[in-house]
């Protein structure tokens, strides 16, 4: 019976997941493209401030992790460099979303681990072998494929997106070089109580130079339409909730698991937001992203084997 019960509550765990990552993705989109609210800065900056208050309503309050404190001004500018790198890839992220289908962000964002295997290589000279770096060849045609077949495609929008997956390559490889030490390691949980109110230091003076009166323009859109106010609400609370349930599913589920899932979550916010916004798909551009997927997975399997 408790095996029954810890198998219901990582399904429950899983699909809370994935519900609020792809969740979070398409109010994104949603916001940003369809509805018209045009200002990824600010509404990263929202994500951020709720990721702040949750954190510590989490940890100070609930205990759902022990507090990790910080033991030196070094570690805490790391974590600022961090933070400011996680702003850049985030924010990016959700500019390329004005101008791209969610499907082929995705696309994009699949080619994370090739991004991540540069930077390693450049920041601390870690080769991989071969057969993994031969791995990465369809991941990069793959996207190369659905660039030439994506009937929407923005060059523009293309650009930061690749910018912005390059960011989260970025942040990864910092963040093992920064927090190496036992002693300045965190985890996600504690890293983003952290990091959050950071970003909001630094996201603040951005959208008020870069998104001139967008308080202003915000409130006057609630004042034509009150649901925004709310669609911000509950998508900043879901951008909490996708650090959450990854935190979470990391935790009760073991790393390959966690790989074939993440995988899959990929194509299934394709699947979603392909059925939502209709957007237009070709049969090259979907062939392109599936070689990708492949590639990503045959990198984490040769990962897996050169360890």
């Amino acid at each position: 019976m408790k095996g029954s019960n810890n198998r219901f509550f990582t399904v429950g765990l899983v699909a809370a997941w994935y519900s609020s990552n792809i969740g979070v993705l398409l109010l994104n989109k949603y916001l940003l493209s369809n509805y018209g609210f045009k200002y990824p800065i600010f509404l990263t900056m929202c994500h951020m401030t709720a990721c702040s208050l949750f954190s510590y309503v989490a940890i100070a309050w609930m205990k759902v992790v022990p507090l990790q404190t910080l033991r030196s001004k070094v570690q805490f500018f790391k974590i600022s460099a961090l933070s400011l790198v996680f702003c850049v890839s985030v924010v990016f992220g959700n500019i390329s979303l004005r101008y791209l289908p969610v499907s082929f962000n995705q696309a994009i964002g699949a080619t994370t681990p090739f991004f991540t295997a540069v930077f390693a290589y450049l920041m601390t000279f870690k080769r991989e072998a071969w057969l993994t770096y031969l791995t990465l060849v369809p991941v990069v045609t793959g996207v190369t494929i659905a660039s030439g077949g994506e009937p929407s495609f923005h060059l523009f929008g293309f650009i930061i997106c690749v910018a912005a997956t390059a960011a989260r390559a970025l942040k990864s490889v910092l963040q093992g070089i920064l927090l190496a030490s036992e002693g300045e390691k965190l985890n996600s949980m504690n890293l983003l109580l952290y990091m959050a109110p950071m970003a909001v230091v630094f996201l603040l003076p951005a959208t008020l130079i870069m998104e001139e009166n967008v308080v202003g323009i915000t409130l006057a859109l609630a004042r034509d339409d009150s649901k925004i106010i709310w669609y911000l609400l509950f998508n900043s609370s879901l951008a909490y909730f996708v650090n959450l349930t990854n935190f979470l599913v990391t935790k009760h589920t073991s790393v390959l698991t966690l790989q074939v899932l993440g995988n899959a979550k990929g194509a299934v916010a394709v699947v979603v937001s392909i059925l939502i916004f209709r957007n237009p798909v070709s049969v090259t551009g979907m062939m392109g992203y599936s070689l990708t997927v492949f590639g990503v997975i045959l990198y984490s399997e040769a990962k897996k084997r050169s360890k």
